[in-house]
């Protein structure tokens, strides 16, 4: 059986019979099955910003939360570049010195080692497989090439979900994730900012992840701040 045979019948394993808003959740689940790694999260690429789906863990998904509010990590690295990302060790200088806060956050969370793999390529990439590990160390040639056919078997799932009425649990729009579209928030908090300040996208995003990092919160916890009208980032 060759490395992508495996692949494909351990997400099958793991897929069987789910609903479209559980397939990121199984995916990630197949993604710690295969490899050494403690956990995975998978997010797609947004604009401004990756768009979480879902991850093995709360660990996974804090991780995942934080590259999202720092604008920074081997993850949005990934999606920018449509390049394999690997950090094989959060405490040594030339990760810290890569991103230096994220780097700081993941250690402190247990957190030694994270490798991002794109789902598409540099010409297509539609999001990445963050896979998370407790020690430093680099994957083996094996463990790359598993990984490698993991997020390409990933990204063939996830672009054949269901659409619009073809999901069957309503069919109101594009298939997302509970956690995705939680994070619809963070783009109506935007939009908020934006009028607030007068701002563009681009500086109202910053705006919210320059609060959330001096009040040590999320990007999606203060979006919710602002959205439910409890926060306005006005001029000082």
């Amino acid at each position: 059986m060759t490395v992508r045979d495996r692949v494909a019948e351990v997400i099958a394993e793991e897929t069987r019979g789910c609903d479209p808003g559980e397939m990121p959740e199984r995916l990630c689940s197949a993604a710690v099955r295969l490899l050494p790694v403690s956990g995975a999260s998978v997010s797609l690429r947004g604009a401004g910003m990756p768009v979480p789906l879902s991850a093995s863990g709360e660990r996974a998904a804090y991780l995942m939360e934080m590259q999202i509010t720092l604008g920074d990590g081997p993850c949005v690295e990934a999606a920018e570049t449509g390049t394999a990302v690997f950090a094989t060790d959060l405490v040594g200088a030339r990760d810290t010195s890569r991103w230096p806060v994220y780097a700081h956050q993941a250690a402190a969370a247990g957190v030694r080692a994270v490798y991002a793999l794109p789902l598409g390529d540099g010409t297509v990439c539609v999001g990445t497989l963050d896979l998370y590990r407790d020690v430093p160390g680099a994957l083996a040639d094996g463990e790359v090439r598993t990984a490698r056919s993991v997020a390409d078997v990933m990204t063939a799932a996830l672009v054949a979900l269901p659409h619009g009425e073809e999901n069957g649990t309503g069919g109101d729009g594009l298939w997302l994730s509970p956690m995705a579209m939680e994070h619809d928030e963070v783009y109506q908090a935007v939009g908020m900012v934006m009028a607030q300040r007068g701002a563009g996208a681009e500086e109202a995003l910053d705006l919210l992840r320059g609060h959330a990092f001096a009040h040590d919160s999320t990007v999606l916890a203060v979006s919710h701040e602002v959205v439910t009208r409890r926060l306005r980032l006005d001029p000082d």
